[in-house]
């Protein structure tokens, strides 16, 4: 690579076409809808054991927990009718794509982006993702109108996949690593560490709403957990948008003796100045964000604030693989890590696993509680296997995606 395409990528990353974008593929879209699926072997259902830790019944701090009425729990105020989507996309010759996109973003794809997209090949990736950001920018450049472009992107790259009868991650350049080490999280610890967990990312309880007595509530979350994993396993916290700055320098200190490894989301995401501040100021543990961040320039904003050591995008909602390689290309020149949020989950192994600076994986393990056979789908599911840094995960090699799904509405 000349030295000015190497500057130019740092700067504002152009990613070159892949080898398989070069030919048409002679394929058109002739349908975009929304669907429902499940998966064709789903877990069995169980009553968890009791005290299982759920994010949706216990206390989770979140930038709602200045008001009372709200604080116990995050259902209280999620949203009820703005869904997560599942779109279908269908070619001539049959080939059918599917992608998940973020809340609200389904009415964008079927109202807006399809009369755009319809009778495209699906194997322009570029230039198809280009005219869906160009369109909608004028009444949404972050949250839904990027929830509907990632959605639509990862419905075409499955469709890429199928056609070429190739995992994801082929498409990417093919495999970096042979597994991707993976954390879990939630605070269910005891069963994340007998399951063979290394790394733990916890979900905090507390934020300043909770004063002096959630702060000891907090540490006595990571007391528990090195405890648990002992003195080499990785601890992370996941402290979604709910802190301040202070509030976080005081918490840092606290914990320092218990070596966390990041710290997520301390502050709003729209936050960049105070995340710079932390991020120079924090020398115990590493600032982690960027799961409600939304596209490069998004990015761009974090990266001249020097905000974060570590990105968490959400292939779901930051604009799709298609805009997730940009990011990454990005912070690769500045070597930041790239661990997506809910990468094991999500469709993002593929990136995971096909790019250098992308080294860990999210996972969350069904509850405790559940019949052998629960946990044995979710090994399958996720291709589990166990080393030194504790449970790994890979891609399966089915075509596309690889999602094993069956349309139900």
């Amino acid at each position: 690579m000349k030295r000015r395409d190497f500057l130019t990528l740092a700067a504002a990353p152009a990613l070159p076409a892949l080898a398989w974008a070069q030919e048409k593929s002679k394929l058109k879209i002739t349908d975009i809808k929304i669907v429902k699926t499940r998966p064709r072997k789903p877990y069995p259902t169980f009553k968890p054991a009791d005290g299982a830790w759920s994010t949706q019944f216990v206390e989770v701090a979140n930038p709602m927990s200045i008001y009372p009425e709200f604080k116990p729990r995050r259902d209280l105020f999620a949203a009820t009718n703005v869904p997560s989507f599942t779109v279908e996309v269908t070619t001539d010759k049959g080939i059918r794509g599917y992608g998940n996109g973020g809340p609200g973003g389904g009415q964008v794809v079927t109202g807006h982006l399809a009369k755009l997209m319809m009778g495209r090949d699906p194997f322009d990736i570029e230039r198809n993702w280009d005219m869906c950001w160009r369109s909608t920018m004028s009444y949404g450049r972050m949250g839904v109108t990027m929830n509907a472009i990632s959605g639509f992107d990862m419905a075409l790259w499955d469709i890429v996949g199928k056609a070429l009868n190739q995992p994801i991650y082929r498409l990417l350049g093919g495999e970096t690593k042979d597994r991707v080490p993976a954390y879990c999280t939630g605070n269910d610890i005891e069963q994340h560490v007998e399951f063979g967990y290394k790394m733990l990312k916890l979900a905090i309880p507390h934020g300043p709403a909770s004063g002096r007595a959630g702060m000891k509530e907090n540490l006595e979350l990571v007391k528990r957990a090195r405890a648990a994993l002992g003195p080499d396993g990785e601890i992370m916290l996941d402290c979604w948008m709910a802190w301040t700055e202070r509030y976080t320098i005081e918490m840092a200190e606290m914990m320092a003796p218990y070596r966390i490894y990041w710290m997520e989301e301390v502050l709003q995401p729209h936050d960049y100045a105070g995340f710079g501040r932390l991020n120079t100021t924090v020398k115990s543990t590493r600032i982690a964000t960027g799961e409600h961040e939304y596209g490069r320039y998004g990015f761009r904003y974090l990266l001249e604030a020097n905000g974060a050591s570590i990105w968490q995008p959400d292939i779901q909602w930051c604009g799709g693989l298609t805009e997730l390689r940009r990011i990454a290309a990005m912070a690769s020149a500045y070597d930041i890590p790239v661990i997506p949020h809910g990468g094991g989950l999500n469709g993002s192994i593929h990136f995971s696993i096909s790019h250098v600076n992308a080294p860990w994986s999210e996972l969350f393990l069904p509850p405790p509680g559940g019949p052998k056979e629960v946990y044995q789908i979710f090994e399958e599911n996720y291709q589990i296997s166990r080393g030194p840094d504790g449970i790994y995960m890979r891609p399966h090699e089915r075509p596309g995606w690889g999602w094993d799904l069956e349309v139900i509405g």
